[in-house]
């Protein structure tokens, strides 16, 4: 199955999951908690507030060498947004990718998402734990805060 068949089809509408495709076209579900929708709408306000010039996208699909990942909440530049625009799924990922941490997800899955965006273009990922707590990454490694919105907390309350 391609990302193109999952929005297509009729039975994969309005799932209470978020869905992705792994390597082999086999969709991916995970259930999605309150604290997890809370978290990625005020990563999602931030970022419209820091970052005006850009677009934020929640569950943003992107292609990947593993499958259609979908990063929580991304933010692309109107330069990216303009290639993307008319894709099914991202062909370049945007910017900033984050991705807020459910206690179903692995540091292994985690960390081979953040690779995976990396190597889709993305300049920064970022993740959000349970906590709130923010860690944010470039390509060459972790990063006290983010270059691209500085001033974006290193915590999010709820």
């Amino acid at each position: 199955m391609n990302w193109q068949e999952v929005c297509a089809n009729p039975h994969l509408r309005n799932l209470p999951f978020k869905i992705e495709l792994n390597e082999y076209g086999q969709v991916v579900m995970s259930p999605v908690k309150v604290y997890h929708s809370a978290f990625q709408g005020e990563i999602e306000y931030l970022l419209r507030l820091l970052l005006p010039h850009g677009r934020t996208l929640p569950e943003c699909a992107i292609a990947t060498s593993k499958g259609t990942k979908a990063a929580d909440v991304a933010w692309i530049s109107p330069e990216r947004f303009q290639i993307v625009r008319e894709e099914d799924e991202c062909s370049i990922a945007p910017e900033i990718c984050v991705e807020v941490i459910s206690s179903s997800n692995s540091k292994r899955e985690i960390s081979e998402k953040i690779a995976l965006y990396f190597n889709q273009g993305t300049l920064e990922c970022w993740t959000c734990d349970e906590g709130g707590n923010m860690q944010f990454y470039a390509l060459g490694g972790p990063l006290e805060k983010s270059a691209l919105a500085p001033d974006f907390p290193v915590r999010v309350d709820l």
